[in-house]
């Protein structure tokens, strides 16, 4: 009998990338294959049975994997911050049409409310919009930008996720600590890793494409969330804090930088925490979660760290 799964090609696992993987290797309508870098680490792929290609992103490298493996479907999870975010998501997007049968495109967003703020954060404002004008410009490849808040797997122990901590993450779990921005009060929205690598499974199977997606578990603040984490382990969080106008003064001071920072990157992320940017817009959201993602059970924050107490690794 013929393989019926269609072939979805992943560039970029990295952590976020891993549960995607995962999700198409349980469902019996996909086949997953990546792209990779001939010096990325490919332990976890080969322990998964998951096949790898060496590329080094240009189109005539990425288009000869497309066609090769046959793939209807391209996912990026290369996050870059600055000019090679363009070069290489153009090369993605050249491939996919100039091959056979690759004419679908998730490009690497993975963030919040773009169509709202798009030019937020700054590093994305220079990188993803000129990509994203270049994507409404053809209609030869199908695409969506695909968003999810935060990652809610930031409240939990590293050991529980495939996702790796973040110092721009107001709660750490595994020092016990929260540096809030702001008053804390803020809005936000967050998602588990997992119920997104199965919501991009249910986006796979679906005929149409809006040109922005969003996921959301649970919206809430981080004041509510450390409540909700100093409830479940039973112990307070100690807390410190940075006001807005901190956040503004390191604005001001690299708002001339010819080349992003570590510390200008930390406070733009910052201004989008405070200014609730990174909430997905819940109307849209919700819209969305019964068209596309009905069979999808997305987790608060609560629930997210019953299902961590109960199981190895969520």
């Amino acid at each position: 009998m013929a393989d019926h799964r269609q072939v979805v090609a992943v560039a970029g696992v990295a952590h976020l990338g891993r549960y995607i993987c995962e999700e198409l290797l349980a469902s019996p309508d996909f086949e997953v294959v990546v792209l990779a870098r001939p010096s990325s680490n490919r332990d976890w792929l080969e322990e998964k049975g998951i096949q790898a290609f060496s590329t080094d992103y240009t189109t005539p490298s990425v288009l000869s994997i497309l066609n090769t493996t046959n793939a209807t479907t391209l996912i990026s999870f290369i996050n870059l911050n600055d000019d090679r975010y363009l070069t290489v998501h153009s090369a993605l997007l050249a491939a996919c049409q100039k091959s056979t049968a690759c004419k679908r495109l998730i490009p690497s967003e993975w963030i919040g409310d773009i169509e709202a703020y798009p030019l937020k954060p700054a590093f994305y404002g220079a990188t993803r919009e000129p990509f994203r004008k270049k994507l409404k410009a053809q209609d030869t490849v199908t695409w969506t930008l695909f968003n999810c808040g935060w990652l809610a797997d930031y409240f939990l122990p590293s050991a529980k996720t495939y996702i790796k901590p973040i110092d721009e993450s107001p709660v750490d779990p595994n020092g016990w600590s929260a540096c809030v921005r702001g008053t804390g009060d803020e809005e936000q929205s967050w998602t588990c890793g997992r119920d997104v690598g199965r919501a991009v499974v249910e986006l796979c199977k679906a005929k149409d494409w809006e040109p922005v997606t969003y996921v959301a578990g649970e919206w809430s603040t981080f004041n509510a969330a450390i409540k909700v984490m100093e409830a479940f382990y039973d112990r307070p969080l100690p807390r410190t804090g940075k006001s807005w106008q901190e956040i503004q003064e390191t604005l001001e001071a690299h708002a001339g930088d010819e080349e992003l920072s570590g510390e200008a990157e930390m406070a733009q992320v910052e201004e989008m925490m405070v200014m609730g940017y990174l909430a997905c817009p819940k109307e849209k959201t919700v819209r969305q979660r019964e068209k596309y993602f009905a069979g999808v059970r997305f987790r608060d924050l609560c629930q997210l760290l019953h299902s961590a107490k109960e199981m190895e690794f969520v």
